[in-house]
């Protein structure tokens, strides 16, 4: 048994291990997406950017939708500043 464990085991148990460290990445990913408290100040930067001038009326309302959507469960990975598909519109 400890032949075979050795030799089948610890590979299968590693990548058991890297698939398990994703899923608690993902999670927590989750989480923080997900948490009103994040979410709060989240808008809240967006409000100060735009009150302070740094982002446009347009990109304040593109990001609160990026965010209503993220909530809600649609795609979307953009943070202040940047579209969601990545590139600028203009």
């Amino acid at each position: 048994m400890g032949l075979f464990y050795v030799l089948f085991g610890w590979p299968i148990a590693t990548v058991k291990g890297v698939v398990r460290l994703g899923e608690l990445i993902q999670e927590q990913a989750e989480r923080e997406t997900y948490d009103p408290v994040r979410v709060r100040h989240r808008l809240e930067e967006i409000e100060r950017l735009q009150a302070d001038g740094a982002i446009s009326k347009e990109d304040a309302v593109r990001e609160m939708e990026l965010i209503s959507r993220q909530m809600i469960g649609g795609s979307g990975s953009a943070g202040v500043g940047g579209a969601a598909d990545g590139h600028e519109r203009g």
